[in-house]
């Protein structure tokens, strides 16, 4: 669910844009859609696109992709976003804001994946590259906690179980077990670069192909169990072989893994988190996921 408090529409993004980059004022402004849950995202013009935070939470996004995008940009194998400038507040939103170069892509559904064993070995390698730069000087987690420890969501986890029904034909044991299982291991290793919400709403295909990753509000450097979810929230069994294979992690980082898709499955579920019908469904899909990825 997209927070409607801030009335964040195409009146204000016109507000500001006019107010605060005039020489942009005459450019069309179109929402992008469907859009995102952290940030309201914009196209301007042709080339450009804006993004406006939805909460105070997330607030701190902006300054720290402006930070870090140009740092990374040029070590990694496909694009990502390239900041062009900062909003500031005013009287009608209260946090800084955005502008980035537009990307050419369509959001990575599986229609539009041409094969889908290739699209996770190239998102490994995207990964694996963004572990290996410096970490020098660098974020650690953010609000999301991305990158920490698991452990930050034990209560809201167990919660989530206990609220299971038996309408929901989950085996409330199991997931306890899965859980238990990936609290009991920890990152022993040096930080390393992570993306933080590697999933398919932020990654851009073309011609059937994986073509950039966008939204790097959660990157940090930590533990990189978080960037696993993709597996078990959009790759199907052979897809997810070939994704392991590529991202060249121990298995007690991969059991982590499954813990924080875990999590976010099941506080959706259960309701503890804000969702709709449609998010319901595709976070029942990845708790059977897991579970049979478990067995």
């Amino acid at each position: 669910m997209i927070s409607d408090a801030l009335n964040i529409d195409l009146n204000l993004v016109r507000r500001l844009i006019a107010s605060q980059f005039p020489s942009w004022s005459d450019l069309p402004i179109t929402e992008v859609l469907p859009n995102g849950w952290d940030n309201r995202t914009f196209r301007l013009g042709n080339r450009m696109s804006i993004r406006l935070p939805s909460a105070e939470r997330y607030a701190a996004q902006v300054d720290r992709e402006h930070r870090w995008l140009p740092v990374l940009s040029d070590k990694l194998p496909l694009p990502i976003p390239t900041p062009l400038a900062i909003g500031k507040p005013d009287d009608s939103y209260p946090y800084k804001w955005s502008i980035y170069g537009w990307i050419d892509g369509d959001t990575a559904i599986p229609e539009r994946i041409d094969n889908m064993p290739m699209f996770a070995s190239a998102l490994s390698e995207f990964l694996v590259a963004l572990r290996s730069v410096d970490t020098s000087g660098a974020p650690g987690p953010g609000a999301g906690y991305r990158g920490g420890d698991l452990g930050i969501y034990n209560d809201q986890t167990r919660r989530a179980i206990e609220m299971m029904g038996a309408e929901s034909n989950l085996d409330r044991e199991l997931l306890t077990d899965i859980w238990d299982t990936a609290l009991a291991s920890k990152w022993n290793k040096p930080p390393v670069w992570i993306h933080g919400d590697v999933s398919s709403g932020n990654i851009l295909v073309k011609d059937g192909t994986i073509s950039a990753v966008i939204d790097f509000g959660s990157t940090a450097v930590g533990d990189p169990a978080c960037d696993l979810s993709i597996a078990w929230t959009m790759f199907d069994e052979k897809s997810r072989d070939t994704f392991r294979n590529g991202m060249d992690l121990d298995e007690m980082t991969w059991t982590r893994g499954k813990g924080w898709t875990l999590w976010k499955a099941l506080i959706i579920l259960s309701g503890i988190s804000e969702t709709n019908t449609v998010e319901g469904e595709r976070s029942r899909q990845t708790v059977d996921r897991i579970l049979n990825d478990h067995i």
